[in-house]
């Protein structure tokens, strides 16, 4: 099946009008998603940009495969651009990893300073040893703990709670700094996970909260945004040397703009998701957030024993100092 998918790929691409070039996106999201709107808003403007020589066929729904899967497919250039956490760039880029760090940032004007600034840049970039380039940042909000039985008010709540992780090294020590156990599951199993009992809790975000629904089966949200993990939109550096340099700036140009909209679909799901969760009869909890950072502020100081993180790690907070 995937050597078909992979094959489907290049031929549908050799049928195309040689006088318009094609390159696909896929990502696993659906198409209400503020995340996939960015990407049809980025799509559209490489269309303007180029006067039409240019498409961006966007699959969304998971389409072409998983998350995984696209990487892979991007690694071999059969697959032109996707969407995926910053937290799975880990794996391929270790910069990536300061972006999950617990409270790095203090607020969103920090955090959108770091992403669209020259510190961006160079994270966006550090992938391309892994054929993965990264083109920019998507607002993916705040991550905050759900739970199903126990409400989450101050760290120590949390202790021996079962709570569903994704795959990164750093969101596993910060449910263990806070005395939680981290449970790797995968995402479409997890409203059966918590259905079930096989965890107490997750965390996400407002949307991801609710479109997923598994507001359905917890009762609490506490939004204490432990973490500000971007989704990034990644090109195979295959694809891209492929490209013309005007071809190259246009898909550039279009990703960096896009980002403004995105982040206003982003900010109306948010406050359309938790009135809905609200609605439906979830206690939403405005935490204290001392007692969080406090819980978790040894995950920072030992990233900064990476002496090849630690510039970066100080190139963040400085860049807050220059905000305010």
């Amino acid at each position: 099946m995937w050597i078909i998918i992979c094959l489907t790929l290049v031929l549908s691409a050799c049928n195309k009008n040689a006088s318009v070039k094609e390159i696909k996106l896929a990502h696993g999201l659906t198409e209400d998603h503020a995340v996939h709107k960015g990407m049809v808003d980025f799509a559209n403007r490489v269309y303007e940009k180029s006067n039409g020589t240019l498409s961006i066929k966007i699959y969304a729904n998971g389409q072409l495969g998983s998350e995984s899967q696209c990487l892979e497919l991007l690694q071999i250039g059969s697959l032109g651009i996707t969407k995926v956490s910053a937290a799975v760039m880990e794996s391929f880029a270790p910069q990536f990893k300061v972006l999950g760090i617990p409270y790095i940032f203090k607020n969103d004007a920090h955090r959108n300073t770091v992403y669209d600034g020259e510190i961006g840049d160079a994270i966006l970039d550090s992938g391309k040893e892994y054929w993965l380039k990264g083109l920019c940042f998507y607002d993916a909000g705040s991550r905050s703990f759900y739970t199903t039985e126990k409400p989450i008010r101050k760290a120590s709540d949390l202790k021996d709670m079962k709570i569903r992780v994704m795959k990164s090294i750093t969101a596993n020590k910060m449910i263990s700094e806070m005395g939680g156990v981290p449970v790797p599951i995968a995402w479409g199993e997890l409203y059966t996970a918590l259905q079930q009992g096989v965890v107490d809790g997750a965390e996400n975000n407002p949307p991801s909260f609710h479109l997923s629904r598994h507001y359905e089966t917890s009762k609490y949200y506490t939004l204490d945004k432990h973490t500000s993990i971007p989704d990034v939109l990644v090109i195979s550096t295959i694809v891209w040397d492929r490209l013309t340099p005007d071809q190259q700036k246009w898909i550039g140009e279009a990703a960096k703009e896009s980002v403004t909209p995105q982040r206003a679909f982003w900010q109306a799901s948010e406050e359309e998701s938790l009135a809905i969760v609200k609605e439906a009869g979830i206690e939403v909890i405005q935490p204290d957030l001392t007692s969080f950072q406090e819980a978790t502020k040894a995950i920072l100081e030992e990233f900064k024993q990476d002496e090849e993180l630690l510039p970066l790690i100080n190139q963040i907070i400085e860049a807050n100092a220059e905000e305010n």
